[in-house]
């Protein structure tokens, strides 16, 4: 079930908030978190039934386990092999579903054997939520970790708005939420909650299924061994980076604003990161929970910066190999995520070179313009790796992009790639916009809206008052969100639904 569906839409949304809302009002606590988990497990079993049983294995799995390292910290009496198993048993299902098909097909091709097996179906969300459970395990194992009962434990692994793609949720960010939060119902989280919900329906449905019709052709043309000149090379690299920046915040808008219609904030988890000047800030501003699972779980076990410069390079190198690896299972992922670790290693010997030698360049506003388009293009290249089905692809894309099949000419949808490209470099994103009402969890700057947008965006200052609506500020407001949300719903209706590209991680 797509939040772009009708079902979710019109049936699933307003009868987990009706009841949700009934049992908080009444101050069931226990039953309104008991029918979340219900609506979670609904939701997720929508996708595919058969994995059900899988996921409350593992959380029962997980959720016992962490009892007993947290006893075990208490009792100063700590087993690492018993860590090590939690971990072992969440790679290990991972590993089975996601890469057992990579590793026979790479046996097969490296030894010329013939091994064969059989279909296996990628559990939805399965890389999402066995990176939570093993944050879990681990700041159990070091006594971070209160004990949580199973029904807790249950929403956060299951919440439905992040369940299937994030973000990577910290229990010590959500649970506590569970327990102490008013479950009854706030008109002005409902409507913070529906305008981020619109807005990043808007950025999937209107913005990114646009350019995936433009991204997949250049790529399948590529695949095909068609020949590509300088600008289809570039319309379908600047296309797909358009396509999964407006497909992955749309998803996270929706999801934040999801949660937040249930009175549960979520981490924020994309800001902006084609306005970085620099490689280590976009991984600040992109998919920003998978940055600190990858800094606190991967980075800096491996030993951080702790050890010299050149063993902080190589912790840098494996640790965005296995974000690339963790995206997929295939070279072009491994690909991608090295040229990041290698992005970041010149990142950090360039600022080293900088604080040594008392270097200025690249700073002021023109350096930081430079190191902005510098930033974006590398990151463009490194895309066409993670979008490519295989090297071949990748490299016809890139040989394009330098002109070595022809320049050719540029048609209207170069004029839309520009407003797009200006869309995202000069106006303030969704958290900024409604910075105002604190959507999430993190510090985003409130943005400075014209007048008339200002206006328009007044209708949130939606307040309770003795259970009716009133609006403090002007209806049109409120009239032209609603607008927005029927013409979205109504591209919803009319297109086939297309599944957000995280989803197949």
């Amino acid at each position: 079930m797509l939040f772009n569906s009708a079902r979710f839409v019109l049936l699933f949304l307003p009868v987990a908030l009706a009841v949700f809302f009934m049992l908080g009002k009444g101050n069931y606590r226990r039953l309104a978190i008991a029918w979340l988990v219900a609506a979670s497990t609904f939701f997720y079993g929508y996708f595919s039934i058969r994995y059900l049983g899988l996921l409350a294995i593992l959380i029962l799995v997980n959720f016992v386990l962490g009892i007993v390292l947290t006893r075990d910290f208490r009792n100063g009496a700590q087993r690492p092999w018993l860590l090590a198993c939690g971990i072992a048993i969440n790679l290990g299902v991972l590993a089975y579903f996601k890469y057992a098909h990579f590793a026979i097909d790479n046996i097969n091709a490296a030894f010329g054997a013939n091994f064969v097996l059989g279909s296996i179906i990628l559990p939805i969300g399965i890389s999402f939520f066995t990176f939570q459970k093993i944050g879990y395990l681990v700041d159990a194992y070091r006594g971070d970790v209160e004990e949580y009962d199973l029904l807790e434990f249950s929403l956060f692994v299951m919440f439905f708005p992040q369940l299937i793609a994030g973000p990577i949720v910290h229990h010590k960010e959500i649970i506590p939420q569970f327990r102490g939060s008013d479950l009854r119902l706030s008109y002005a989280n409902l409507a913070s909650g529906i305008s981020l919900f619109v807005i990043g329906m808007f950025k999937k449905v209107i913005i990114a299924d646009t350019l995936a019709a433009w991204a997949n052709p250049v790529f399948a043309a590529a695949k095909a061994g068609t020949a590509l000149t300088f600008f289809d090379g570039w319309l379908g690299a600047l296309s797909f980076t358009f396509q999964i920046y407006f497909d992955f915040s749309g998803y996270t808008d929706m999801a934040l604003g999801l949660a937040l219609m249930f009175g549960i904030r979520l981490p924020i988890n994309f800001n902006s990161p084609y306005k970085a000047a620099n490689i280590v800030e976009f991984w600040r501003r992109w998919h920003m929970t998978l940055s600190r699972f990858l800094r606190d779980y991967v980075y800096i076990p491996l030993g951080g910066n702790r050890h010299g410069r050149a063993l902080r390079y190589v912790n840098l190198l494996l640790t965005m190999l296995i974000g690339g690896f963790w995206h997929g299972a295939a070279w072009t992922f491994v690909a991608w995520g090295l040229l990041h670790g290698i992005y970041l290693v010149i990142n950090h010997a360039w600022q080293g070179a900088q604080k040594r030698y008392g270097w200025t360049i690249g700073t002021g506003s023109a350096g930081r313009l430079f190191a902005t388009v510098l930033t974006f293009t590398v990151v463009v290249v490194a895309w066409v790796f993670f979008r490519a089905e295989d090297f071949a692809s990748a490299a016809a894309v890139l040989k394009a992009m330098i002109a070595s099949g022809g320049i050719g000419r540029p048609d209207v949808r170069w004029a839309v790639i520009a407003i797009v490209l200006a869309f995202v470099w000069l106006l303030p994103n969704s958290q900024e916009l409604m910075g105002e009402w604190r959507p999430a969890i993190g510090e985003v700057r409130v943005a400075r809206l014209p007048s008339g947008l200002r206006s328009a965006a007044r209708w949130l200052r939606l307040v309770s008052s003795k259970g009716t609506f009133a609006l403090t500020t002007s209806t049109g407001g409120l009239v032209a969100v609603v607008l927005v949300g029927a013409l979205v719903y109504q591209a919803v209706r009319s297109t086939a639904l297309q599944p957000f590209i995280y989803f197949q991680f």
